[in-house]
Parts: C-alpha cells; structure tokens; sequence
C-alpha cells in the first residue's frame, strides 16, 4: 500500500502525509529510508548525478518496481500519482543555482503533483528549508551523520567545531548527553518540523527569508524559483496571515508580481480623467487610518485615488482590500534603495501608459515624489504637485490639494467592476448593483437578490450563483456527473480553467449540480492528482431534475 495526500502547501513547499505499507509518515520530515524502503538496501545504479550523460543514465539506471523510483531528466518518468521518487545528488548542483532550478523544474513537469519526492544524502539544518522550498519532501540523516564523523556541530545557521557544543548553544538530548550524532540529527528534525509548522500557518516564505541568507547560493535558488512558473502556479493568490516585506527579496516575490501584472492586464478603472497620487498608511486597510481619512475628505471623491507604496508599487483605492493590499507590512525608514525605486517607477509607467488621465496630482512628499516624477518623465505626462512641505496632512496642505480639485466631477463608485475586472480578468456591466454594508465587510445586492460578498480576511469577492452568472467566463471547473456531499476533490475533477490558482474563488459544474468555493490547488494540480481537496465547497445547488 502507498500513497501520497497533500495537506497544506505554500507555494512549491508541502506538507502533506506519506503512507509506505502499514507507515504513515508525515512530512518534510528525515527517516531512516533504508527501513522504510528495503528496496534501497539492494539496489544499484541509482546513485546517478542530475547532470550525467544520458547514455550513461540509460544504461546504468535500472528500475526494480519497488518504491522509490529512480529519476532522471535524462530518463523516461512513467511515474503515477502516490508514487515516491528517488533523486539523488542534486545538492552537487547547490554552486550551480540556475542548472538547479531549471533541471528540477524540468523533472517536476513530468511527474504528477501528489508525488512524493526523495532526496538522499543531502539534509542539514542549515538547507533543509531551501531543500524544502526547491519541492523536496523527504530526507535521511546521511548529510547529519557524516558531519558528525567530520567532527561539526550542525545549526540552522551553519556548523560550527564540535567543542562549540559545550557553549549551551543547544539544550537537546544529544547536548546534554554529549553526543554529537545525536544532536545532529534532532537539529534536522527540529528544523523540519519548524518548516512544516510554517508550512501549515502560511508563514514559510517569511521563514525562509531568513534562513537562506546563510549561503549565496541559497539565497540565488530562492531567486531563480521565485521566478519560475512553477512557483507562479502554486503560490496562493491570498493569504489569511500577514505578507510580510522585511527584506529586498520581497519586491521580487510572486505576490507582488502578480498584483502588479494583473493591474496592468486586468483592472479596469473608474471612468475619470483624474487622479490624485497619495502615500501608503501604515494601517491596513488604508482607508481606516487617519491620513486617509483626510486625504479622501479633501479628495472629496472628485478624482481617482491611487495609493504608491512598496513593494507593490501602486494600489487603487478600489483594490485596497486585494491581498496583498490590506496585509503587507514593511520596514519604515523613510529611505528606498534603487530596487525599489525602479520596480515602482516602472509600475507607475505602465499604468499610466495603459491609463492616460487628463490630469495627475501628486500628494506626496521624499523619495515618492521623486519616484512620480520620474514616472511622468517616462510616460509622457504633466504631473502636479500639491505639498511642498513634509507634512501631507497639515490643514494648508491638505486645503492645496483640495483646492486643486475645484471644479472636478466627482467620481462614480466602481468597487464591484475594479474588484471584480482584477480579480476574474472580467468586465462586469452589470446595472443597478448596489454596495451595501459597513465597510470592509460589504454585500453587493440588487433589489433583494445578492451578488457578490466582500471577504475582510482575503480581499476577495464572493460570488453567489446569481454573481456567477453575471460573470459570463473564466474560473470554471469541470466535476463528473455526482452532487457533492462536501469538497471536492481532484480525482473528482475532469478539467479546469488554467488560470486557477489556490486561494481563487471558483464555480464548479458538473452534470448534477454547481457549487461555489475557493480553490485548495492549482488547475494544473487539480487535474494531474489522484488524491486531496481540489475546492473547498461553500454552496451546493442541485441542477434541475437531480
């Protein structure tokens, strides 16, 4: 008996549930892998390198049919769902981040999502959490025992003289008793069960933020698999807990690309011909701080605010409540280096070059006028300042911008299209829907029937099948001819829209029903797996005659 059963991801790092025989193994986790595959205590010519010749690799690699299967880019896959695989050496190419991230994308392409991934000889403390975020899943105390053989004290943070085990840097076992081995191996599993904590609390890639600042290399394959498809396909398009900007890396992450990208391609403004550029809040959502309170008051709704902030470089007011929008936080300190600087001006160029206004008025102050400066200066367009002071919010500059505004139209509200054209890619013409409810938790209705629900904790728009069916195309998956009796899952599911990313809200239909819910994987996931939630159901309708 095996099998493979995800149960929770954050982007390319799972958490999930192994089962060998009568073993049930949760991971990322290490194992003795010799008990847990007598396989391996026999077979040969597995041990190939990632990078060998493929005349080589055909000759010498020999699969037995037991688990786990050899693999190779240079290989036939034929790998099924709840199968473990077997690839060995790919911490040679740990100097060689770029080889790394291609080749094992390459063979992930190959096989199915709910497969388990083995990676012998090569998990320390100090990359357990970069393997992990590579897409390896299980691991053995080779890499531990043989630095214990070499006399090195493993840490999350590197290795260090075996006498340092003395200082009380370590209160384990295996301290305490003096035993090296020991040691080693609970810091493995120690640091293991933090990432799969992580994991599980939507938390990971803060975490490895952290740890993989202890090599170079760990910090370039971090980089490379930010920007890989693959990491773009699983990572959520939202998150329950805080996104947390604490380091340079953060303006290159998958968030706040996609944020920015679909602005560009999606979003559909309001219909005005001006805009007010204004400053970030520290409290989220930006329209229940303060400033903004002022700044909309003097705005007086006669233009169309936009927010400049970092990392995600422009943010309508009308998609404040998207993730990563009302949950990002940053370091305040009143400097931004070049990086920054130039993913924001490059933002602020696209879209004023997709959306030209008649006018534009910056209320800004520091680094970010000069930022929107240099933006009009690459667009093509006149920019107005209102502030020559630092201080947006005192009475005098808050009359200027007002006073600015004299004489403009005021500005239709345009929540539901803005919402709805980024978050689906659809332009809602729907007439007569009316926001209602205390924000950020609002419905939109019309008459009695309701639409549409603002979800405070994702930033999201709810559809209910009567929204569905203004929303015309996209975010579909196909379900088998049954009426579900709780979530759906991928065995379940016979095709879906590839834009689908976890976290998205999606309709699912099938010949005997439609449900509503959010998406657990990926379509690309939910249509290769066996096993696991493709849709967390919220709303079960019959179709007639069922």
């Amino acid at each position: 008996m095996k099998g493979v059963e995800i149960l929770s991801r954050d982007g390319t790092a799972r958490f999930g549930r192994l089962t060998v025989d009568d073993t049930v193994l949760l991971f990322p986790s290490a194992t003795d892998a010799t008990r847990l595959f007598p396989a391996l205590n026999t077979r040969t010519g597995t041990n190939i390198p990632p990078i060998e010749d493929p005349e080589f690799v055909s000759r010498f690699l020999i699969r037995d049919g037991e688990q786990p299967i050899p693999l190779h880019m240079h290989a036939p896959a034929d790998i099924q769902s709840g199968d473990t695989v077997i690839s060995p050496n790919w911490h040679t190419l740990l100097s060689r981040p770029r080889d790394f991230c291609q080749f094992l994308d390459q063979l992930k392409a190959t096989t199915p999502p709910d497969t388990c991934w083995y990676l012998p000889g090569a998990a320390l403390p100090e990359n357990a959490a970069i393997l992990v975020h590579a897409g390896f899943d299980l691991f053995d105390y080779i890499a531990t025992d043989l630095a214990t053989t070499q006399g090195k004290f493993c840490l999350p943070d590197g290795q260090y003289p075996e006498k340092v085990m003395e200082e009380g840097l370590c209160s384990c076992q295996g301290c305490l008793s003096g035993d090296l081995l020991i040691h080693n191996r609970i810091a493995l599993d120690q640091e293991l069960a933090r990432i799969g904590r992580r994991i599980r609390d939507g938390t990971f890639r803060e975490f490895l933020d952290g740890r993989c600042r202890t090599k170079p290399e760990f910090v370039s394959i971090m980089r490379h698999i930010e920007k890989s498809d693959r990491m773009e396909q699983y990572c959520p398009v939202s998150r329950t807990g805080p996104f947390l900007a604490t380091s340079g890396d953060s303006i290159h992450r998958v968030e706040v690309r996609r944020f920015a990208d679909r602005l560009i391609e999606r979003y559909i403004p309001p219909v005005a011909d001006v805009a007010v550029l204004i400053p970030c809040s520290a409290k989220k959502p930006y329209s229940l701080s303060q400033s903004h309170r002022k700044f909309s008051q003097a705005i007086g709704r006669r233009a169309h605010e936009l927010i400049m902030t970092s990392p995600l470089g422009l943010v309508p007011r009308d998609l404040e409540l998207c993730y990563p929008a009302a949950a990002y936080d940053v370091p305040v300190t009143g400097y931004w280096d070049h990086e920054e600087r130039y993913q924001i001006t490059k933002t602020l160029v696209r879209y004023f070059t997709r959306h030209p206004y008649r006018r534009v008025i910056a209320h800004l102050d520091g680094d970010a006028r000069i930022i929107a400066q240099d933006a009009a200066d690459q667009a093509g367009f006149e920019i107005e300042f209102t502030c020559e002071t630092d201080r947006l919010t005192d009475p005098a500059s808050l009359q200027a911008l007002s006073e600015a505004l004299s004489g403009e139209r005021k500005v239709k509200s345009h929540l539901v299209r803005g919402m709805i054209s980024f978050q689906f890619g659809y332009d809602l013409r729907a007439p007569n829907l009316e926001v209602k409810g205390s924000y950020p938790e609002q419905v939109v209705k019309r008459g009695r029937n309701l639409y549409f629900s603002t979800d405070p904790a994702h930033g999201m728009m709810r559809p209910t099948f009567d929204g569905w069916s203004l929303i015309e195309t996209g975010y579909r998956v196909y379900i088998d001819d049954f009426v579900p009796q709780g979530d759906i899952l991928a065995p379940g599911v016979i095709d879906a829209d590839p834009v689908i990313r976890p976290g998205d809200e999606v309709l699912v239909i099938g010949d005997k029903a439609m449900t509503t819910g959010r998406a657990v994987m990926s379509a690309d996931e939910m249509i290769r797996s066996s096993r696991g939630v493709a849709v967390r159901v919220r709303k079960v309708k019959k179709l007639d005659g069922q």
